[in-house]
Order: C-alpha cells, then structure tokens, then sequence
C-alpha cells in the first residue's frame, strides 16, 4: 500500500470531499425541483412551490438572464437553471481537484504522475 494512504492529510481530505459532494448534492437537488416545478407549472403560491422558489432564487439568480424564457404549455422551460446546475457542479468538481491537490505523495508517485502528464 502506498505511504500517502497513511498520511495524516487523507482522512480531512476525504472528509473535505465528502462534503462538497454532500452539498452539492443538496443543492442540484433544490434547482431540479425548482427546474420541474417551473417546468409543470406549479402554482408559485403553493407553500411547498413558494418555499423551493424562495431558496432556490439565492441560487439561480446571477444565470436567470442568461437565457430568455421559453414557455411550454403552461410552464417555464428553465434553461437557466440548468446552466446553474452545471455551473454549480462544475465548482465543486473544481474545490475536490484542488483538495486533491494537497494529498501527500511519496516521491515516486510524483515522479510517476510527472512522466504521465508530460508524454
């Protein structure tokens, strides 16, 4: 088994990942229902409709005029809120690489990872 394994920065950052995951994943969550309600054409004033509208606006609002909206018979196709899902997904993918980037390695690893990139 390799030392880096064994090294005292794995388990925070397996931890930190966990996390970020976890969070995202609540929060893809929040924007597929808002995507579906919208799209179903939810009565806004429904309180399960209000409540997922109101938390989720804090994080579709800087991609909601990005693109225009399109109606689909009764509801709103909301492109905008899958650019965030995107976005958002793209973020945490980008916070898990750069964790990864403190994990400890042994000097053969580097030297390892080094020749792979550089062929």
């Amino acid at each position: 088994m390799d030392s880096s394994y064994n090294s005292p920065t794995t388990k925070p950052l397996y931890r930190g990942t966990q996390v970020v995951w976890y969070i995202l994943g609540l929060l893809e969550a929040l924007l597929a229902f808002r995507f579906v309600l919208k799209l179903l054409g939810a009565n806004p004033s429904a309180g399960f409709s209000n409540f997922i509208y109101t938390v989720s606006y804090l994080f579709a609002a800087p991609f909601l005029n990005v693109f225009n909206v399109m109606k689909v018979e009764g509801g709103v196709f909301e492109w905008t809120t899958l650019l965030a899902m995107f976005v958002y997904w793209l973020i945490a993918w980008g916070i898990v690489r750069l964790f990864f980037m403190s994990k400890t390695v042994s000097t053969t690893e580097a030297a390892a990872k080094l020749d792979k990139e550089n062929k």
